[in-house]
């Protein structure tokens, strides 16, 4: 399967478990000229920039291990710019979802791990 609609996957995964956790999915993929947030969501008072790492095992570290200093750089940007277009009274956050899916879509229960306030 292709990475990219494995990944869409992943981050469909969250979007229904942060709904069921008593999140509200402001934006999904939302795209600017700084890069792209997979999620945004907010409960209580965050909003939470939600990044999600999908992966079928550790052979290469965790998930969030992904999230490096410079994609964390263009997440900062990305969200400085969605808060920009969207005012909000809400604490903004970034968290990150790890996605452990060992058959890829085919895996019966994979597990998400959220790292709250992640960087």
């Amino acid at each position: 399967m292709d990475a990219r609609l494995l990944g869409k996957w992943g981050e469909r995964l969250v979007a229904e478990d942060l709904r069921k956790k008593g999140w509200t999915i402001l934006e999904t993929n939302y795209r600017c000229r700084m890069g792209e947030l997979d999620l945004v969501a907010a409960k209580g008072g965050y909003l939470s920039f939600v990044e999600v790492k999908l992966r079928k095992s550790d052979r290469f570290g965790r998930p969030g291990e992904a999230v490096t200093r410079e994609k964390q750089r263009k997440l900062r940007s990305a969200a400085e710019l969605y808060l920009q277009e969207h005012p909000t009274d809400l604490q903004p956050r970034f968290d990150v979802a790890e996605v452990w899916a060992p058959q890829g879509i085919n895996t019966q229960n994979p597990r998400i791990v959220y790292l709250e306030n992640a960087f």
